[in-house]
């Protein structure tokens, strides 16, 4: 298998960047499109209109008398106060994000995705793109029901029936209405905003002769409808028929101040404040609007902060009004049983219907053209491949129009529903998790601190950020708990969907920005003055020539590490100076593609050096991080075995990361002394260029051993036979890295098999019960093997005696044929043969010119024995206290 090509997939819609050395820019990839259908939308058009209505929407007109009826005036104005508070916060979470670099088309969709990453950007984006698609369709029923309300059913004001009625009359006049914001939104945005403009005026018009109403209107008694009303059938108490409107008055008002839930006239249900709350919340749910506007717009990092702020104050300052003067002019009976006593109440009664007709239209081609906005973006972001890519072909003008055909159908569909009283719950629960999400990509921006989060809006904290994300997961738990954890549910099944399904993308990761900034704080916290050996692991540094042959030794290490840090170190030999650029920075993606394809947690560092001795020495200075540095050094061993290309077939080449001996013996030699010399523990590697860990570790039930693994530890330095101690630094270390392998899942079932070397005239016995205490006292489990070496260390001194007493280290004097005897013994000793084994590294002579003998030493010492570690530790690792 040939590793990938460095570089992820850029992402054709947004990801052209050019680079200066302090700034990154990004540029829209569709410029091109720009250029030819320049963005014209100014703020009154095309964010505070949109806004403005689609808050506005039937609430105004039919729920403000049933919010102050049920709760009173109090609690009403706390209502508002409440809910407003909630969008405020998420409006200024957006105004931050809008603020902080070019927005393109998606609106909140865009900013959640650019901010958050793909994954909740995604799934983020199609919970908002059905929630605008049902909103579009709840709008267009709603218009429906209104128009059939009254030109449908006689009633006492209309004596004739001039529409049809039923459901297919109902599926008729709602697909008419479909098809009409159908063909505005296919003609373009501008259509659409003069359109809206055009329903705009009508709205405030309608809006103004309210307010006169209640001053110039003289007091007057209002029949009531009898829906609701059990006395209209005889079946229960006699319930008013009729209600005043008083004009303004004290004891009108002192009759609306408080609280008085009662039934639901058109449902039966007993109202509380939540339900009341949740009904109102409706109508302050469309602060998106201009937001999803943002490819329209002429500049909208200007226009979306002061025109969707405009439209919120301007809603809550109408809302708050009408609340009082409808508590100061109307009975409580009147604003509980009739819900368009507007109507009733006008100097002229069609206008509130007119009106009714007006907002509700607008927020059907507001909902329609808002989600084919965001199902353009998501298709040209290639979050689900070839399933949107038609989506995001467009006019000549730059019109979405697949986009909007696609999201018009899928309206079409929820029409057939006939009615959504259920599904209103869900798309007002999809709204307030999308706010939540834009809350969430704020304050992760702000707590990530990064220097290029600087929105020009600073009108926030993270504060702000959170009350907004709590109030949004208290409202959707209120106004329907179940609905909202399917919600949710939803959101993370999306969102590990796209996680695992789509290609990378080159927005950058927040996840990125947050692991940063609390991994430095906690470095920072990592004090070495508070190291203690009780809590030591290994934190590996293993140099690798060529990582195509060193497979086998990469994923072995990787189980020693014992959740500690492991680096991979390679040395390029080059001198910068006289190099045209860093040829490395080349090579780091195919690095981490080895680290991805291996599944190993493990770093890259690699260095640019004259020599492997000097390239070691840096990485063994600088690697890791204060408290994270590397203390034992893995390598290779230096003989003549061929590199085996565990990634691609032999037939091919060897890829970039080359092949062949960079260095001598002596330098090899001096390396080791190098790193014992700094205090790193040392560890040689050989026989790995065949080591295969699953086959290693699932041997055949017919082997010798009948299946079982066996990790083989010789913890006596064999290079001195005069000196067989136990217990010293080096030996210890051996049994910690044994004791770590065996506490690595995959090797539990391993057995250690410990081998006592003993001599004639010394008590087995003894020495093996003194080791076996040894090992009980360092809860290391493990089968001690007593081993007599009489005829090896008979052989050694034989030769000491040929050779005389003049030689300056004990360790030249061991002849080939100690050695060999030594190797044959290991080889011997151990039936069924190991896994791997661990044998006792002792220091390089102190004399340079002994490095070769030393090394060749080692060579006949391990000659044949397959995967062998040959270990030396410099710094105690093992306690017996608590």
């Amino acid at each position: 298998m040939r590793l990938p090509p460095a570089g992820g997939r850029k992402n054709a819609a947004f990801t052209m960047t050019e680079r200066t050395p302090l700034l990154h820019y990004r540029l829209s990839a569709s410029r091109s499109a720009h250029q030819r259908q320049p963005k014209k939308l100014s703020i009154f058009f095309g964010v505070v209109i949109p806004t403005l209505l689609s808050m506005f929407s039937v609430v105004l007109f039919l729920r403000i008398g049933f919010v102050v009826g049920q709760s009173g005036l109090y609690q009403a104005i706390a209502m508002f106060l409440v809910a407003y508070f909630i969008i405020s916060m998420t409006v200024l979470s957006v105004c931050a994000i809008s603020t902080n670099g070019a927005l393109d088309a998606g609106g909140a969709y865009y900013m959640i995705s650019r901010a958050l990453g793909p994954e909740f950007g995604g799934s983020i984006g199609i919970m908002f793109f059905l929630a605008n698609v049902c909103g579009s369709a709840l709008y267009v029923l709603g218009l429906v029901e209104a128009i059939v309300a009254t030109f449908g059913v006689p009633e006492a004001t209309s004596s004739y029936q001039i529409l049809p009625s039923g459901y297919w009359w109902s599926l008729l006049y709602a697909t008419a209405i479909a098809l009409l914001c159908l063909l505005v939104c296919l003609v373009g945005a501008h259509i659409y905003a003069k359109a809206t403009f055009l329903i705009f005026l009508v709205v405030m018009f309608v809006l103004g002769t309210i307010f006169v109403s209640f001053f110039a209107v003289s007091p007057r008694t209002i029949p009531l409808p009898s829906i609701g009303n059990p006395a209209a059938n005889g079946t229960g108490p006699l319930l008013p028929t009729t209600a005043n409107f008083t004009g303004f008055k004290l004891e009108t008002l002192l009759g609306n101040l408080w609280a008085d839930y009662t039934g639901d006239y058109t449902t039966g249900y007993m109202m509380t404040f939540t339900t009341v709350f949740a009904v109102m919340f409706n109508g302050c749910t469309g602060i998106m609007a201009g937001s999803n506007m943002s490819g329209e717009l002429k500049n909208p990092s200007y226009s979306i902060p002061r025109g969707t702020i405009t439209a919120v104050i301007f809603t809550f300052i109408i809302y708050n009004l009408l609340c009082v003067l409808v508590a100061c002019s109307c009975d409580r009976v009147l604003l509980q049983r009739d819900y368009s006593f507007l109507r009733d109440i006008n100097i002229w009664h069609p206008f509130v219907t007119v009106g009714v007709y007006s907002s509700t239209l607008s927020a059907a081609m507001s909902n329609l053209i808002g989600a084919s906005r965001i199902l353009y973006a998501l298709a040209r972001d290639d979050l689900f491949g070839k399933v949107l890519s038609p989506a995001k072909k467009t006019s000549h003008s730059g019109n979405p129009w697949v986009s909007v055909i696609i999201s018009w159908f899928l309206v079409q569909l929820v029409l057939f529903s006939g009615k959504l009283n259920t599904i209103a719950s869900i798309v007002t629960i999809f709204f307030l998790l999308v706010y939540a999400a834009v809350d969430l990509a704020c304050l992760a921006l702000e707590w990530a601190s990064a220097p290029n989060f600087r929105p020009t809006f600073r009108y926030f904290t993270w504060h702000t950020c959170v009350l907004g994300i709590i109030g949004c997961a208290v409202m959707m738990f209120l106004i329907n708990a179940i609905y909202a954890s399917a919600s949710i549910a939803f959101m993370l099944l999306l969102l590990l969907l796209i996680h695992y399904l789509s290609p990378t993308s080159s927005w950058g990761y927040i996840s990125q920005a947050l692991i940063f900034h609390q991994v430095r704080k906690y470095l920072l916290m990592l004090d070495v003055r508070k190291d203690h050996v009780k809590f030591w692991r290994p934190q590996v540094l293993l140099m690798v020539s060529n990582p195509r042959s060193s497979v086998g030794l990469i994923t072995f290490i990787n189980d020693i590490k014992k959740s500690g840090l492991y680096v991979l170190g390679h040395v390029q030999l080059g001198d910068l100076s006289t190099l045209p650029s860093d040829p490395l920075q080349s090579q780091y993606d195919s690095w981490l593609y080895l680290v991805d394809h291996l599944n190993i947690k493990a770093f890259v560092n690699l260095t640019l050096a004259n020599s492997v001795r000097h390239g070691i020495q840096h990485l063994l200075f600088i690697s890791g991080l204060g408290g994270m540095r590397p203390n034992t050094l893995v390598l290779g061993f230096y003989d003549d075995c061929l590199p085996k290309d565990k990634l691609i077939d032999p037939s091919q080449d060897c890829g970039e990361f080359g092949d062949g001996k960079v260095l001598g013996p002596q330098e090899y030699v001096a390396i080791i002394a190098d790193a014992m010399k700094m205090l790193k523990n040392v560890v040689l590697a050989r026989y790995f260029n065949n080591f295969d860990r699953a086959q290693v570790l699932s041997p055949p039930s017919s082997s010798p051993g009948k299946g079982a693994v066996y990790v083989d530890v010789w913890p006596v330095n064999l290079l001195r036979p005069d000196s067989s101690s136990y217990v010293d630094t080096c030996s210890l270390f051996l049994l910690q890295l044994a004791c770590i392998l065996n506490m690595v899942r995959a090797w539990r079932k391993a057995t250690l098999r410990l081998f006592l070397c003993v001599e004639e005239g010394r008590s087995v016995r003894g020495s093996e019960e003194k080791l076996g205490q040894l090992l009980k006292e360092l809860r290391i489990k493990a089968q001690v093997y007593p081993v007599p070496w009489d005829q090896q260390v008979a052989l050694h001194w034989q030769r000491q005696g040929e050779w005389g007493k003049n030689f300056p280290s004990n360790a030249t004097r061991l002849s080939d044929d100690y050695l060999s005897a030594v190797n044959k013994l290991i080889l011997d000793a151990a039936h069924p043969a190991p896994a791997v084994r661990f044998l006792y590294l002792p220091r390089p002579p102190a004399d340079t010119r002994r490095y070769t003998t030393y090394l060749h030493q080692l060579e006949l010492l391990t000659q044949d024995l397959g995967p062998t570690l040959l270990i030396h530790g410099v710094t105690p690792v093992i306690t017996t206290d608590l």
